[in-house]
């Protein structure tokens, strides 16, 4: 079962189960799968229907973040869609894994003490191993802890 049809179904559940939030998030994800679809002119794979859900989560955690503080019900409804994304995205890569992967990447790339001018090289190789498995912000702040 592809994701839009997955999303598709959760939101009827949703309709018929009156929650007007969770259907509405729903609908925007659906919305953006099919988009996606009809610009690709094909079916999405997996791993861009991932991606759809990846940049919804992303641009929805960047309104949160961007929310002044005094705008209590826009923090409310930002984390509660974001709750239900959640839920159609893979589970993301824990520090101590992506950590592991930073440092076979170094030790392929036969570095031992990474500096700011490796950093370029060195996410070239990264980046490709742990796309969509886990946040990029976080995978850079990690790799700029360990640089020298």
């Amino acid at each position: 079962m592809s994701k839009i049809d997955e999303v598709r179904s959760a939101m009827v559940a949703a309709m018929k189960a009156g929650d007007k939030e969770t259907k509405e998030t729903l609908s925007m994800l659906l919305a953006a799968l099919k988009n996606k679809a009809i610009d690709k002119r094909s079916d999405l794979t997996a791993e861009e229907e991932i991606q759809v859900i990846m940049k919804e989560i992303k641009q929805t955690k960047e309104t949160l973040e961007m929310t002044p503080a005094d705008r209590e019900e826009i923090v409310v409804e930002c984390k509660k869609r974001l709750a239900v994304l959640e839920q159609y995205a893979p589970q993301l890569m824990s520090e101590d894994e992506i950590r592991e992967v930073i440092t076979a990447t170094l030790s392929e790339l036969e570095i031992e003490t990474p500096t700011a001018k490796d950093k370029g090289r060195i996410m070239k190789v990264l980046m490709p191993k742990v796309k969509g498995k886990a946040d990029g912000k976080l995978v850079n702040d990690i790799l700029l802890s360990l640089m020298s």
